[in-house]
């Protein structure tokens, strides 16, 4: 059994799993919302240094057992915001060293793959991965995921938030599984030469974008916001389902997955499953509830990597805000948690 700990960004997560049926024991998770503006890191810290007992001794319990029984202790040590990673780290190297438990570091990006890989039961697919910091398409080869494609400079769930934010309609930015972008596009239609359409080689570019539609937002006024973020979202969406498509013709998978928080979004999940149809390629996007950050994809990554003797002493487990997917070693591949 291996406890998980995520704390990269806006959710203070707690899990554990294990190697046999039902894998899954417990996931706790407690996250922060802004009541105004961005997330500001030093906010983000203090709130998960506030709940962070509470949801270890929660994860624990629901999953009935102590951490006398735990084999391992996982912890996501990047990337993500500094002192939210700190907290998580320094929880977990508490834990591993109070309890004499082995200290696994995970990735955070390879985790949401893993735990999509678990969900979904693909083996071997190109991955779309998009979320608040990260985008990017991804496939593993020769030892590790390789990065066919990525943001050149925000990511998709950046995008949508700045804008979000900058137009006025969040926080919070998601109500009831749909991003305000989704809510205020609903009574909006597509303006053509509105906003610029940008794909360079198997990359995207979003911040020519979202200055493009603030420009445009001050230009037209309030009454064109429902079609401006339907135009925005439509663009955003339509370059990195093309860059994808791009990702499978080059490598010649015949699997797709959608990994990341920005996956549980409807409107992206459609438009990949029409394009997956379209070139005979078997498609499914991780379930909503783990889509998400959470520290069940911690403790999955986490016990895969243990089983293969990765580990880190308490005193070297440094946080790296910057750690690259395809920085990362991956010698379980192709094999998940329960199969």
């Amino acid at each position: 059994m291996v406890l998980g700990i995520e704390s990269t960004a806006h959710t203070f997560g707690v899990a554990v799993v294990s190697s046999e049926p039902p894998y899954i024991l417990s996931d706790v998770r407690r996250r922060y919302t802004p009541r105004a503006g961005g997330i500001l890191p030093r906010e983000v810290a203090a709130f998960f240094s506030s709940v962070a007992g509470e949801a270890v001794g929660e994860a624990l319990s629901a999953a009935g057992v102590s951490m006398r029984d735990v084999t391992a202790v996982a912890v996501a040590l990047g990337p993500g915001m500094g002192p939210a990673l700190r907290v998580g780290a320094t929880v977990a190297r508490a834990l591993a060293a109070a309890y004499r438990k082995p200290l696994v570091p995970v990735n955070h990006a390879l985790a949401h793959i893993e735990v999509a890989r678990f969900d979904t039961g693909l083996r071997d697919p190109l991955v779309v991965y998009v979320s608040g910091g990260n985008t990017m398409i991804a496939s593993f080869l020769d030892g590790r995921y390789r990065v066919f494609g990525e943001t050149l400079d925000i990511a998709l769930g950046n995008l949508l938030d700045t804008f979000a934010r900058e137009a006025g309609l969040a926080p919070p930015y998601v109500v009831e599984g749909r991003h305000a972008v989704d809510i205020c596009a609903e009574g909006g239609e597509y303006i053509d030469g509105l906003l610029p359409y940008r794909v360079k080689g198997q990359d995207v570019s979003y911040s020519g974008l979202l200055t493009a539609a603030l420009r445009a937002l001050r230009r037209l006024g309030r009454r064109a916001l429902p079609g401006i973020c339907y135009t925005l979202r439509e663009i955003a969406f339509s370059s990195l389902v093309e860059v994808a498509e791009r990702g499978l013709a080059h490598t010649g998978k015949k699997q797709l997955v959608l990994a990341g928080g920005v996956g549980a979004n409807d409107l992206l999940r459609e438009k990949l499953s029409l394009m997956a149809s379209d070139r005979g390629v078997e498609y499914r996007p991780v379930s909503k509830k783990y889509a998400v950050d959470n520290g069940v994809m911690i403790a999955i990554t986490g016990l895969l990597a243990f089983t293969h003797g990765i580990v880190v002493e308490p005193s070297r487990a440094y946080i790296r805000q910057r750690w690259r997917l395809d920085e990362v070693e991956v010698p379980w591949y192709p094999s998940t948690l329960g199969g």
